[in-house]
């Protein structure tokens, strides 16, 4: 049997803990994000089928039974669809029926495939992908340095839906500060309506290495949100979405209000449980561990 251990840092989304992991790439592709530090230790690397076919073997016999893949790491649907489906068939092959491969993704991996290609990767397995979109205004895209606009994600994203790959989308509380709040909810909102994905989930702005650096890295003018001001923002946007059947999560370690349901069923729960919090939560405080109401 052949072991290996992987490239730390190893990052994946909450509903992959129990995904068995194959690093198809190390690092970001893109990695410039203003408030993302998750790849900056890492130069980005295509691994070669080659290394990672001993790999997948050793995780099918380690994991027997497992459902779910995930492929890390930042973005491995950057990788062509000629790269891609040698991964996919050894997957299939090794472990046999499973529910699901996903792997993170930018809007401009998906652009950058054709229609016909994004429906063989479905067929293979291929069925979802998580897209940090972060934000639907197209001006703290720029200031944040994400590399997409309101139109590229849309396009990008309605593309993989029209091929038949589910998306969880993420949008992060707080990300543009007091001067930017209203937009970013506003907007955020407008750009999920349009997009109606199967999952959506919302991340809290958190400083690592505090917010002199962050502010170093935002191209505009930021003021950090309190606590409650970060609430609030998070209610002006879960009130203006519009969803069908959209599964709904906060959940994140970096939230400060656990969050679950489905949108719009559950919409005026989840938006009275944002009230309560903002009732409870002192201005200006930053709590150091998460509210569960």
């Amino acid at each position: 049997m052949t072991y290996f251990t992987y490239d730390e840092p190893v990052f994946r989304p909450p509903a992959e803990a129990n995904s068995a992991i194959i690093q198809a790439t190390l690092g970001c592709s893109w990695n410039r994000c203003a408030f993302c530090e998750m790849y900056t230790t890492k130069k980005f690397k295509v691994r070669k089928f080659e290394e990672l076919k001993p790999e997948i073997e050793t995780l099918a016999n380690i994991y027997r039974g497992v459902k779910k893949i995930f492929l890390a790491d930042g973005n491995a649907f950057v990788l062509s669809t000629k790269n891609l489906i040698p991964i996919l068939e050894e997957i299939n092959l090794q472990f046999g029926r499973i529910q699901r491969i996903s792997s993170y993704a930018l809007p401009k991996d998906i652009l950058a495939k054709t229609e016909v290609e994004l429906r063989e990767l479905q067929s293979l397995g291929l069925k979802l992908l998580y897209i940090g979109i972060e934000t639907g205004d197209d001006e703290l895209l720029k200031l944040i340095n994400k590399g997409e606009t309101y139109n590229s994600i849309v396009d990008g994203i309605l593309k993989v839906h029209e091929a038949g790959i589910e998306t969880s989308i993420m949008i992060i509380n707080g990300l543009g500060g007091k001067k930017y709040s209203d937009q970013h909810a506003i907007n955020s909102a407008k750009i999920i309506n349009q997009l109606n994905p199967k999952y959506l989930s919302t991340l809290t702005l958190s400083l690592p290495y505090g917010l002199n650096h962050f502010q170093n890295r935002f191209n505009g003018e930021f003021i950090p949100l309190s606590i409650v001001e970060f609430f609030e923002e998070l209610r002006t946007f879960i009130s203006q979405t519009n969803l069908s059947k959209v599964i709904y999560r906060s959940n994140h370690v970096s939230n400060n209000l656990i969050l679950a349901g489905t949108l719009s069923k559950d919409k005026d729960v989840i938006i009275q449980q944002i009230d309560d919090a903002i009732k409870v939560t002192p201005r200006g405080i930053y709590p150091s561990s998460p509210l569960i109401l």
